[in-house]
Parts: structure tokens; sequence; C-alpha cells
């Protein structure tokens, strides 16, 4: 068993949330609900979803400008319309929902664009620029060190977004205007409240555009399995382990059964253990997408789980797996020159 990440020397610690909230985080319910509206939520059912080749560049950058244009315009009008805004003097557009837009509404593959990251990245972000911003308001010698403060605003807020699994540029410049900028500061508290509602509207039309062609989000939660605490843990010895595949939002199940410790002989070891390769190669079956590893005494049929392919109509990429854009391009560029 390997040792806790306190356990090691400083340099190499790493500490990852989803290890801890994972189990805890329900598992998706999306496959539950009408698939036209789970579809709009970034459900997609191999049964019913049809193959159709991913869109162009020239699509993806007019969906693009029409989310854009739209969010923009609506939070814009909500600012310059909406009473208690007016009375408060919150800024028509908060600068950061320009950058949360481009990656909302574009780079929509981005980890950082997801559910999790777009709200609770900005939610953190406000609470610890608001924060810093009283603090240092303090000091009679406010003015003078106003840099110094912003400066912490965004080291922090880009500390408690890492730790939390929770990061989000354009909420970094959040934090920054809530010490630099005086409108935004003077907010106070209130600054949430103006936030969420911004997240909240770029969410809704996010939904609606980027799903006409595309898929938003590919998870809501994390890409990682989800819920096993309220799944019950399978007693030890008995092989098997039911989650989610996708994270809460894919919906996707992944059930793998062992047969206990005559399991655990087959296969060479615990289940948990890697498989070892014993006398022989790895032969890798496309048509039946399984991989055989030839052993000693039998062979030992191991799914591969989800694959990317990769034709010349385009890369069909399977739920749960989670890939940046650049890698998303390397594999259509793949695909154009086959």
């Amino acid at each position: 068993m390997p040792k806790p990440w306190y356990h090691h020397r400083p340099t190499t610690w790493h500490f990852n949330i989803d290890t801890y909230l994972n189990p805890l985080i329900p598992a998706s319910i999306l496959p539950h609900f009408p698939y036209p509206i789970a579809y709009f939520l970034g459900y997609r059912d191999p049964k019913q979803q049809q193959k159709r080749p991913p869109p162009g560049n020239v699509a993806v950058i007019f969906f693009a400008f029409v989310g854009i244009f739209v969010t923009l315009t609506v939070i814009g009008a909500v600012g310059r319309y909406y009473e208690s805004f007016v009375s408060r003097g919150v800024p028509v557009v908060v600068g950061s929902f320009g950058a949360a837009a481009v990656l909302d509404f574009y780079a929509i593959e981005s980890p950082l664009s997801q559910p999790r990251n777009a709200i609770l990245g900005q939610l953190l972000s406000c609470i610890v620029g608001i924060s810093i911003a009283k603090l240092f308001s303090f000091s009679p010698h406010f003015e003078s060190i106003r840099f110094v403060g912003a400066s912490l605003a965004c080291a922090s807020a880009t500390a408690v977004m890492a730790l939390t699994g929770t990061v989000h540029p354009p909420a970094g410049a959040t934090a920054l205007m809530a010490v630099l900028d005086d409108k935004v500061m003077a907010l106070g508290w209130y600054l949430i409240a103006v936030v969420m509602l911004g997240c909240g509207v770029m969410l809704g039309c996010a939904l609606v555009v980027n799903n006409l062609r595309r898929r938003f989000p590919f998870y809501w939660w994390s890409p990682e399995p989800t819920g096993q605490f309220w799944a019950g843990k399978p007693k030890r010895g008995d092989g098997e382990v039911v989650g989610k595949k996708g994270g809460s939002g894919s919906g996707s199940e992944e059930t793998v059964k062992g047969s206990g410790n005559e399991e655990d002989k087959r296969l060479g070891g615990t289940s948990g253990e890697r498989l070892r390769q014993e006398d022989g190669d790895v032969d890798i079956e496309a048509q039946s997408g399984r991989i055989t590893r030839k052993q000693k005494e039998e062979d030992v049929d191991v799914d591969e789980g989800p694959r990317v392919v990769i034709t010349r109509r385009g890369v069909e990429i399977p739920e749960g797996v989670n890939l940046r854009p650049e890698e998303v391009r390397f594999l259509e560029t793949l695909a154009e020159r086959l």
C-alpha cells in the first residue's frame, strides 16, 4: 500500500482532493433524464447518438461568436437595467467574463472550461479576493500597498483553486480586480452574487449553443469515477468493483467482476495489482477491441476500455476520455492524413 502524501519528502508531495471527494459525490443522474434534456446537459447515449463527422473550425468559430455575443449581451443588459445592480454601481460586465467566455464557447474540451472549474473557481476566487481586499483596507497606507494586496489575492486564489481542482484562469482576474478596481472593491461581498449570476447565465447559454453541434460539458464534476461510497464497498476477496466511468456527467457504467482467490491466481497476483506479462507478446485485436496476453498456462482476456477511433471521416472520442485541445487537434491532423 503506498504511503500517504504527507509521509514523503516535501518536494514529492502530491495532493489530489478528488481522492477524498469523488467517493462522496453521487454518480451521475443524467441517464435517468429524458434524453432531449440530458443531451443539452452533456450526456450522450451511444444507442441514440448518430455518428457524424466533427464540425470544421469555421462552424466552431461561428458558434463561439454567437455564444460569446449573446452571453455578454445578456450579462451587460442585466448590469445596465437591473435596479439592484444600478443602485450599487455594479460594472456592466466584469472584466474576467471576457476570458471566461472564450473558454466556455471555444475551448470547451479543456478541463478549465467544465462547470466545476468555471463556477467553483470563480466562487473561491471571489471569496479570496474580497477577504484580502478587506484585510488590506484596514491599513492607513492602503493605496501605497494596494498592488501588494492584488498580487497576494491572485496568488492565493490560484493556490486555492489548484488544491481544490477548480483552476479557472479568468477567476484569477476576478481576485485581482477585487483589490485593484475601485468599483469592484466597493461591492464587497455583493461581488459574489454578481459573479455567480454571470456564471449562471454563461453556463446556460453554453449548454444551448455548444450542444447544437458539439458536446458540453464533458463532465460536471470529474472525469474519474464517483459515488463509490454510496454504491457500497464490496467484500474483500469477491473482486467486484462497480463505478461510474467518465465521472459525474457521462453516465456510462463500468463493472469489473472477479472470482476471489481463484481469479487472483489466474491473473498472477491480487486483483488490485497490474497484470504481469510473462513469456509472451501482447496481441491487439482491432476487430474485437480486446488485448490478449499470452501467459504460460492460459490466455487471459482484458478489456481495453475506451478507445479513440481515427478514420478518414474524423476522430471519435468516447465518453469519459478527456483530451486537451492540442491533443484533439493532433488527432484531427492524423485523420486528415489518412
